[in-house]
């Protein structure tokens, strides 16, 4: 077991084996509790079972106050205590079941045979088929409606402030390291890689070993030379071997694309000044794509999603500075000239999501609706609130200015202006509704 942690908030937290601490994490004003799925996932299972929302909201401020200390993970249980404006403080504890020794066998069991599950854990990462697959296997890493139990020294019957904050402030943790969670299930970072390293030796020899059948053959056993060379030999002819030349450098600039203006007519359907600007767009998009594969980090980041016709027009009008390109892009997408430069605008601010936002009529669920209205109650905590009016699709308009609010799939605000008849990006987005509306500089 250890003491209170030492060192920054949202660390990994010290070490004790079947306990990790976590010294108290600063003040997390203008910014949300979990930004992973997985995060907020824990926040769902808080919300959904407190049965007194202002409870929830009391603790949501103590959270972002920073008035909960040091918090202790182990087996089943978050413990920390929680300070009171007054300066009393109260031991908090939230209880979680853990998984039972055949749970954690088949968690384990179906772990090893998908590699990529344990490299994402090692990441810091949970992706939601690693979660599927535990399910699948009869395995419940999230918790659900009713598993947080709450305890704490103020005798409340039910969730307190004081469990609340602890809560908020473990789904900050969460988000740094899912290993947290697996903790409160039963197992915790080290023992898990240990069993994990164990039982995949053991399916390796497995696969290696032979099986002898009833007529005393072998079957299994291979013949094949495996790929590749021999480790051993590989670095006994290491200083044999002529070193591998250094890449070439990356280009400062992308290449020019070949020139069609010859004398020669083109066929007939072929546009070539069209063709001259997308072989130039296609070089610069190479060359983006050589830098950000060789940066680092590169390999843990997400796959570009493919764009639609509609969406890759907005992405060149926005990469052209030619009039005739743009008039061109219009009239090719059914678009009028004023509704591309909005979306050239969007696009600026930020890809498909800003333009999602500026053209996408989304009504969003009623859960997501209640977590976009807490923002907005809670953003100008401590501040002067503008008085908004709520509108269609998830927007709210600023009351006697031009300016609104949208919030996007996303998660994030995004602020507005009206110009003229129409509504107009006016900057970044935001984690929070109150630095979006904040972005919004004078009129132009």
């Amino acid at each position: 077991m250890t003491g209170a942690g030492s060192g920054g908030g949202g660390g990994r937290g010290t070490d004790g084996g079947d306990e990790r601490t976590f010294a108290a994490l600063p003040p997390a004003a203008g910014r949300a509790f979990a930004e992973t799925w997985w995060g907020r996932a824990w926040l769902k299972a808080l919300e959904d079972t407190a049965l007194d929302s202002q409870q929830l909201k009391k603790g949501r401020r103590q959270a972002r106050e920073g008035a909960v200390g040091a918090v202790s993970v182990r087996p089943g249980r978050i413990t920390a205590v929680v300070r009171d404006r007054d300066g009393t403080a109260q031991r908090s504890d939230v209880l979680l079941q853990q998984l039972s020794a055949e749970e954690w066998d088949r968690f384990l069991d179906m772990a090893v045979e998908r590699a990529g599950h344990i490299a994402a854990l090692l990441d810091r990462d949970m992706p939601p088929h690693l979660v599927e697959d535990a399910a699948g296997a009869g395995v419940e890493l999230l918790p659900g409606i009713g598993d947080l139990e709450p305890e704490c020294a103020c005798d409340a019957w039910d969730l307190c402030p004081h469990t609340a904050a602890l809560c908020y402030q473990v789904a900050r943790l969460l988000d740094k390291d899912p290993f947290v969670l697996l903790l409160m299930r039963g197992r915790g970072e080290r023992q898990l890689l240990d069993e994990l390293q164990v039982r995949s030796a053991r399916a390796a020899r497995t696969r290696q070993t032979p099986a002898e059948g009833a007529d005393g053959e072998l079957y299994g056993a291979t013949t094949e030379e495996p790929e590749g060379v021999r480790a051993d030999e590989a670095f006994g002819a290491r200083n044999i071997l002529p070193p591998l030349p250094p890449p070439p450098p990356v280009p400062e600039e992308p290449g020019l694309p070949p020139s069609l203006d010859t004398e020669a007519e083109p066929p007939p359907g072929i546009d070539a000044d069209a063709l001259e600007f997308l072989a130039a767009d296609a070089a610069s998009r190479a060359l983006r794509l050589l830098r950000e594969a060789l940066s680092s980090g590169h390999e843990r980041q997400p796959l570009d999603v493919e764009l639609t016709p509609g969406q890759d027009a907005v992405r060149l009008a926005a990469s052209s500075c030619d009039p005739l390109i743009a008039v061109r892009l219009a009239g090719g997408t059914g678009r009028q000239r004023a509704e591309l430069e909005l979306a050239v605008d969007a696009w600026r601010h930020g890809g498909t999501a800003a333009l999602a936002v500026l053209e996408d009529e989304w009504h969003p669920e009623p859960e997501v609706l209640a977590r976009a209205k807490a923002d907005l109650a809670e953003a100008w905590e401590g501040g002067e609130r503008p008085q908004l009016r709520a509108g269609a699709a998830a927007r709210w308009t600023v009351v006697g200015a031009d300016t609104q609010l949208r919030y996007g799939r996303d998660g994030r605000w995004w602020p507005y202006r009206r110009i003229g008849s129409r509504w107009a990006p006016a900057g970044p987005p935001a984690p929070d509704p109150a630095s979006a509306l904040a972005g919004v500089g004078p009129e132009a």
